[in-house]
């Protein structure tokens, strides 16, 4: 077993469907990943069941940990948006013995990383002409749907936490506000979050059948019992073979580009936007067609402004694993 020192740390990254936790090792360029494993996260009654799971099977001498989580971290706590889980930094620390625990959203977990990213783990929607000493925005759907703002300060890039996945859908043409319509009688207020996600998709897709705009076929419906909705609304959108799915789809990627661009106002940010989740790499063809681009700058006399701002996809879906670990040798090295 390895000599204890500073050498190691532990990162986490805790999201709604997966909890993926690391030991990491000191890099040149970024901490190394030594030791990955993924847990299911709904099939678990809170995070140290994991964690205990996780530090059994790899023991290693680990002193200080960052997680990035799903949710709003308010003075060391946490309450899982999409999970029955309270998690404490306190009892993190407390249970497992370490010297110091952190939690951080997992938006700011992914901007961590943004600096130390690799040409091949980004993919470019949008050139653009980034400024060197510009914020960057970034959003991720997902389960759930993320945001944050990393602001460029003395030379450093600071992330900030946001819950921005929650502010209200404002529509945008009148199928959107049809859309809006059936989705406030389902969930009562309409955030991003509930169309920017899979659920979101799967939801579109239901509207559109549903109001008679598209039919659905058998062939679909039987594929949809068989695996995740969202995923063959996805797959056969991108392949053209469903109507249904394409314009759904269709839909969705509008609405995120429409999202995007407000956030990119919202915080200048002149750095660049970065589209990160579970969702966007798989979606790819989508994301590099005129739909995402046209709504992303269709904001009147800023439509200039945005043309020139560069936009990107991130590839890793690891990126709040390196970025949580990037944090936590941070904080070993100022204790």
């Amino acid at each position: 077993m390895p000599e204890i020192n500073e050498k190691y740390i532990l990162a986490g990254d805790i999201g709604g469907t997966k909890t993926n936790l690391g030991i990491f090792m000191r890099g040149a360029g970024r901490p190394i990943l030594k030791i990955l494993k993924t847990y299911p996260s709904g099939k678990y009654p809170d995070m140290e069941s994991i964690l205990a799971l996780f530090l059994r099977e790899y023991p290693m001498p680990v002193h200080y940990a960052c997680f990035g989580i799903a949710g709003p971290v308010h003075h060391g706590k946490c309450s899982v948006t999409n999970l029955p889980w309270e998690v404490s930094e306190a009892r993190l620390k407390k249970r497992f013995r370490l010297r110091h625990v952190q939690l951080i959203n997992d938006l700011a977990a992914t901007a961590f990383a943004i600096p130390c990213l690799k040409k091949g783990e980004l993919y470019v929607i949008n050139k653009g002409r980034a400024q060197k000493e510009g914020n960057l925005a970034l959003i991720a759907p997902g389960t759930g749907l993320g945001e944050s703002i990393v602001v460029r300060e003395n030379g450093m890039y600071v992330p900030v936490s946001s819950e921005g996945g929650h502010v209200d859908f404002a529509p945008q043409n009148e199928q959107e506000v049809g859309l809006w319509r059936r989705l406030k009688i389902k969930y009562g207020h309409v955030s991003l979050e509930r169309i920017l996600t899979g659920q979101g998709l799967e939801d579109i897709y239901s509207f559109l059948v549903k109001s008679g705009a598209y039919k659905e076929t058998g062939r679909i419906v039987k594929r949809m019992k068989d695996a995740d909705p969202a995923a063959v609304i996805s797959e056969e959108a991108i392949i053209g073979r469903s109507k249904s799915c394409k314009a759904a789809l269709d839909i969705f990627v509008s609405i995120l580009g429409g999202a995007a661009g407000n956030l990119a106002l919202t915080g200048l940010t002149t750095g660049g936007v970065y589209v990160a989740g579970g969702i966007p790499p798989r979606i790819l063809p989508k994301l590099r067609g005129r739909t995402f681009m046209s709504s992303f700058t269709a904001k009147g006399r800023f439509k200039g402004f945005l043309e020139n701002m560069p936009v990107y996809v991130i590839l890793n879906d690891k990126a709040a694993l390196v970025g949580a670990a990037i944090r936590a040798f941070e904080i070993a090295d100022a204790l």
